[in-house]
């Protein structure tokens, strides 16, 4: 009987890690860095990003703890930081994902002049540059920001170029809403050192605290997919504050914007537009021009206007209309 209950726990805890997921790996500048494996022993791991208990979710009750932060009650560091240029991305790859729809969030933190590995992100510090949610159609069947990493497990970041360089908290977050009036948040952060010759940071409108920037009564997060206006509606208010403008433009088949309903969906329609009128001529000039992409990193999509031309060795190659990436 309790060799019974032991498989059936197993079972279980198999069956909850199969149902979610969480960064893996992030590469920066053509650079690999491991994410936390949470079901692995945290005995000698080493990694940029902060160690979280596994992939179960936060929910409405949890808007309050300090495990929205990071998806950890305040562990530090393991001692190491990944250094990415401003102006640069961040390509964030999920061991897996598996909910439709969601959201995707990415914050900073500037870490005080101590460091990042002895700081648990605590204040009012934490800024959005980039975020994305329902890119078109209606919010119960229409196309959002995590199909694309339901599809790839791929997500790229930029590092707004005009950031003052130090070092950074990396915040991403998916919000899945597929179960109706039972938002899933999964946060992680992971520890950066940002270079650059960028004097801008973010004033006191644009950021926030973990816990405190998010309420139950948030449009986002009081969501029911499954209720008629659903059906029907367009638009989806992403929780949370304003993209920081110093962010520049958002990424990978997904947009930036405050709230990611109309402003939003207006800013993809015209970087499309733009991107389709480009003439083949300007296009292969661009793409002559710029830095190839490294593996695994977006090469294009129909609101993508970065570089086309992958590392040597992979290939361009087509997943969705909004997103390709190096293989």
């Amino acid at each position: 009987m309790v060799l019974r209950l032991a498989f059936a726990t197993i079972a279980a805890l198999v069956s909850l890690a199969s149902a979610h997921g969480g960064v893996g790996v992030y590469t920066m500048e053509g650079k690999e860095y491991d994410g936390w494996q949470p079901y692995n022993s945290a005995d000698g791991q080493v990694s940029i990003e902060r160690q979280y208990p596994g992939y179960n979710p936060l929910l409405l009750a949890d808007l309050t703890t300090v495990n929205l932060r990071c998806n950890n009650p305040g562990l530090t560091g393991t001692g190491v930081s990944a250094t990415v240029k401003a102006g640069d991305t961040i390509l964030a790859h999920w061991t897996q994902w598996t909910h439709r729809p969601a959201s995707v969030l990415v914050y900073l933190a500037k870490c005080p002049a101590a460091g990042c590995n002895s700081w648990d992100g605590s204040g009012t510090v934490w800024f959005k540059i980039d975020q994305a949610g329902l890119i078109s159609g209606t919010q119960n069947a229409g196309i959002w920001a995590g199909d694309q990493i339901t599809d790839t497990l791929n997500w790229t970041t930029t590092v707004p170029a005009s950031l003052t360089p130090g070092e950074y908290l990396i915040r991403h977050e998916l919000i899945a809403v597929h179960q109706a009036n039972n938002p899933q948040l999964y946060p992680e952060c992971a520890q950066l050192i940002v270079t650059g010759a960028g004097t801008a940071s973010p004033d006191s409108s644009y950021l926030v605290a973990f816990p405190g920037a998010y309420s139950a009564s948030d449009p986002g997060l009081d969501f029911n997919i499954d209720s008629p206006s659903a059906m029907t509606a367009t638009t989806y208010t992403i929780p949370g504050p304003s993209v920081w403008p110093g962010s520049g433009a958002g990424n990978g088949g997904a947009g930036t914007g405050g709230t990611g309903g109309a402003a939003s969906s207006a800013a993809h329609t015209t970087l499309a537009t733009a991107v389709k009128s480009s003439s083949a001529a300007a296009v292969a000039s661009s793409a002559a021009a710029c830095a190839a992409v490294v593996k695994f990193g977006q090469c294009g999509g129909s609101t993508y206007s970065g570089c086309t031309i992958c590392a040597s060795g992979s290939t361009c190659t087509k997943s969705s209309d909004f997103y390709s990436q190096c293989l």
